[in-house]
């Protein structure tokens, strides 16, 4: 072969190679300059969480230098698919919503969620409450405790079938107590999605200020949702928090959907722990570098001091988090929601 022939293939060689550089610089631009969509469910969706959600824009927007659209649902399975197809590359969800999108795309991907009061994840819960009207509490009492047999036969509302507190959590439990009952062993968690021999009707919310509202307003007997998405809300008036007993009250300024209903109170029948809920990102539709960002500037002890992040108690602000002794957000990885996988199995 000439010199002249090898010289000519090496220009061509080189030619491609730079096209191709200069195409993939180019592909990574028009990706880095697009917007950031950021996905909610419908419990942040509200009109009411607007400054909420344009909080956390402001620190998406810092991290990665991209506009930040802010994209809202009204049902969970619409938000579970724009993080999983790439449509939307973060998210906030419930565990249970986080495992159907990583089941749809591992590359839906946890990165960190907001720690307990001790500032770790050893205390990183929010509870999963079964809650009735104040003045029929009693028909839900067996000796003078709250007892779970009694929601049999009642109308029940859950929040959504990708709800991990509206309805992985107390489906599992219900299933589990019941299903030691002749009546009711056949029964299985997919049952209870429509009306079933344990509840004659069964109604969804479609998020748990949602559920919580069917129950006050007596289209359900029973409904089951979870404290932080109610607490902007309602004030405990009686008992201690999270457990059997409390009596929650709807505030007087409540906002939609709760704007009707001041003065309303209900008892919660039983409140089970769950693991707190991941910000989560499509590794796919972002860089590295841009998912790095993200995380350490979401752990970092600005974000933490962050008033409109972590909303005082006694603000009078709305917010997705209330400030509670050391809380924080803290890295996570996939396995620490192992345990609410295992819920399905």
């Amino acid at each position: 072969m000439s010199k002249k022939l090898v010289l000519l293939m090496t220009m061509i060689l080189c030619a491609i190679f730079l096209a191709a550089c200069n195409s993939e610089e180019g592909a990574a631009n028009a990706k880095s300059n697009d917007p950031l969509v950021m996905v909610w469910y419908p419990n942040e969706s509200g009109s009411e969480m607007a400054g909420a959600r344009d909080a956390f824009g402001k620190i998406f927007e810092e991290a990665t230098g991209r506009k930040v659209e802010q994209k809202l649902t009204t049902d969970y399975a619409i938000a579970i698919e724009s993080i999983a197809s790439g449509n939307a590359q973060v998210a906030f969800m419930g565990p249970q919503g986080y495992i159907e999108a990583n089941n749809k795309s591992a590359d839906v991907q946890p990165i960190v969620v907001p720690s307990g009061s001790s500032g770790t994840l050893e205390d990183a819960v929010y509870y999963s409450w079964l809650a009735v009207p104040k003045d029929k509490a009693d028909e839900y009492k067996v000796n003078g405790e709250f007892a779970i047999d009694t929601i049999a036969g009642k109308k029940f509302s859950f929040v959504s079938a990708s709800s991990t507190s509206g309805f992985k959590v107390p489906s599992s439990s219900i299933i589990a107590h019941f299903t030691k009952q002749d009546a009711y062993k056949a029964l299985t968690q997919d049952d209870l999605i429509e009306a079933n021999a344990l509840f004659p009707e069964v109604l969804f919310g479609d998020s748990h200020q949602g559920s919580a509202v069917n129950m006050i307003m007596g289209r359900a007997d029973v409904a089951a949702f979870c404290d932080t998405c109610v607490s902007a809300y309602v004030d405990l008036v009686e008992g201690e928090a999270n457990t059997a007993g409390a009596v929650y009250r709807v505030k007087d300024d409540a906002a939609a959907p709760f704007n009707n209903l001041p003065g309303e109170e209900f008892v919660l029948i039983s409140a089970t722990p769950v693991l707190n809920s991941p910000f989560v990102v499509n590794t796919s539709a972002l860089t590295e570098e841009e998912i790095t960002k993200l995380t350490e500037l979401l752990i970092s002890d600005e974000t933490t001091n962050d008033p409109t992040i972590f909303v005082p108690k006694d603000s009078g602000e709305i917010g997705l988090f209330y400030k509670s002794g050391d809380e924080r957000f803290v890295k996570v990885e996939d396995a620490w929601f192992d345990p609410i996988r295992k819920l399905s199995e």
